[in-house]
């Protein structure tokens, strides 16, 4: 074999290992694999699909609690346009918490605890009934045992004030009894569970940096 050949062998079998420790560095290029990305201020090559929001559409957190389309979608849409960071499943949960708190401070004529959460006109009528129970010496023992039903009823928005107003019809069970000065019960029952059915509205100016809903209308 010729010297010449020879050589040619030996570049061959160098370039083989050459190839092949190259491999093993880098790797190989299989697949999809993500094109480049543009240098800054580098506009996308032509062709290239970018996806948009879409907005207008349906909005879930809205609609799982009144009707697509009704005055009250509307109007808690506009909230959530006045303030981004409300949401109606929070509102109504929060709803939930207040409605136990308020009812149960009522029961035990605890109005201080809650005078944030209630409006003066209120706040003055449950005064009131708190006042008359004090001055003929009865006493309310209550428990408070859940929210049975929560729905939203209505809603209202002011777009020149961006004052809102949130109506709930709230289902709770509660025992409770109102006893006398000697401990008779002259109302209720302490040994049986009581449906208690409220409509209250809650308002609120979206936007300010007041968080706390205010109660301002109860009804049945």
């Amino acid at each position: 074999m010729s010297s010449a050949v020879i050589q040619l062998l030996v570049l061959a079998a160098i370039a083989v290992f050459l190839i092949l420790r190259l491999r093993s560095v880098l790797g190989t290029r299989e697949g999809f694999e993500k094109p480049p990305l543009p240098l800054p201020g580098e506009s996308p090559a032509r062709g290239r699909r970018e996806f948009e929001v879409i907005e207008g559409g349906v909005d879930a957190d809205i609609t799982d609690h009144v009707k697509d389309g009704s005055k009250a979608a509307k109007a808690l849409a506009a909230m959530k346009a006045a303030e981004p960071s409300f949401r109606v499943g929070e509102f109504l949960h929060g709803a939930r918490q207040a409605y136990e708190m308020i009812l149960m401070a009522f029961e035990k004529g605890d109005l201080d605890s809650v005078l944030p959460y209630l409006s003066r006109d209120v706040y003055e009528s449950f005064h009131v009934v708190v006042e008359t129970r004090e001055r003929e010496g009865l006493t309310v023992q209550a428990s408070f045992l859940g929210v049975r039903e929560l729905a939203l009823v209505d809603a209202t928005f002011n777009r020149e004030t961006s004052d809102a107003e949130v109506t709930i019809r709230f289902v709770g069970e509660l025992i409770s009894a109102v006893r006398d000065r000697n401990g008779s019960v002259v109302e209720g029952d302490a040994n049986e569970i009581k449906r208690q059915r409220d409509v209250w509205t809650f308002a609120r100016r979206m936007g300010s940096d007041d968080p706390n809903w205010q109660l301002v209308a109860t009804g049945e």
